[in-house]
């Protein structure tokens, strides 16, 4: 398949591995840039050594291309940022900030670069910020997420009508038919985060990865919005975050009780009960974990002979 989001990146199939934290190593990213799919590294549970131990991996591991994802509040960047130039890294995915900070800096380096967005206004203000294309990411995405709450499906052709740019979805996708459906919407390209998290090469604990399998409809929640809205599966820190918000707790008592390193404790090390379980709600359909390639592989044969049927 040839397209906009193809051509820009110059990969194969319009594929994009989401760079979450505690997950998108340099293993995930390999495998889906080698399965001709676009890989992206996750700098924001990196130091910036973490991120250049991984880059060079990444490159021993795969000749295609492959980019890195940086939000843009990280607390380190200009140090990352130092560090994807003397690399030579090709393409960066930005988010959680205004675009508009780094994007004419990068641009001038010769990068592409790709901002995530979760409404029309910040859309709109990624092309003047003069980003190459953005991800349209819905609610139903894990992580980090708009406090609109606009889905996927409602953002994706809101966001089509409101910029000219190439067009990636976000949120919610996690099979070949998703995709199709996505693109009928105006998308022309789709990124992937849960399916992908739930990845044999995904760097998150296999405690985490088989909870993702074992979650159904509705474990997960999208809360702590007085802070920075982030999609959850509920767990015994859930509750006591959910509890906190009951009574009304104050944004200084919310950060006290998220604390540091919570999302590392869930994702990376395994605690169920107490750490930070970020997914997307497409975790009640994802069943196995399987090789990264191979997830690749599987929805791009759904989305090719499901589209073939309907244009017969």
């Amino acid at each position: 398949m040839q397209n906009r989001i193809t051509d820009l990146f110059k990969i194969n199939i319009p594929i994009i591995q989401a760079g979450m934290v505690w997950c998108s190593g340099w293993r995930l990213a390999s495998a889906v840039s080698n399965a001709g799919g676009l890989g992206l590294i996750g700098a924001g549970s990196m130091h910036p050594p973490t991120l250049e131990e991984h880059l060079v991996k990444c490159k021993a591991a795969t000749s295609k291309p492959f980019g890195v994802n940086v939000p843009l509040l990280y607390p380190e960047i200009d140090r990352l940022m130092e560090i994807i130039i003397a690399h030579g890294v090709k393409i960066v995915f930005t988010s959680a900030g205004n675009p508009a900070t780094w994007t004419g800096f990068l641009k001038d380096k010769g990068i592409t670069v790709v901002h995530v967005v979760s409404s029309v206004k910040f859309a709109k203000k990624s092309m003047q910020a003069g980003v190459d294309a953005v991800v349209a990411e819905g609610f139903e995405a894990g992580g980090h997420n708009g406090r609109e709450e606009t889905t996927t499906f409602c953002l994706i052709p809101m966001v089509r009508n409101a910029v000219d740019i190439p067009l990636i979805a976000a949120g919610g996708i996690g099979s070949g038919r998703g995709m199709l459906a996505a693109e009928v919407l105006g998308a022309e390209g789709f990124q992937v985060g849960s399916r992908f998290a739930a990845s044999i090469e995904s760097s998150a604990h296999d405690q985490f990865k088989q909870r993702i399998t074992n979650t159904e409809e509705g474990e997960t929640v999208l809360t702590l919005k007085q802070l920075t809205p982030v999609r959850l599966i509920k767990n015994k820190f859930y509750q006591q975050v959910y509890e906190a918000e009951q009574r009304c707790a104050t944004k200084e008592e919310l950060a006290h009780l998220l604390g540091r390193a919570r999302a590392k404790k869930g994702i990376f090390e395994g605690d169920l009960d107490e750490g930070e379980l970020e997914i997307g709600q497409v975790a009640a359909v994802i069943k196995e974990i399987k090789p990264a390639g191979d997830i690749v592989k599987e929805m791009w044969a759904e989305y090719s002979d499901i589209k073939a049927s309907y244009c017969q």
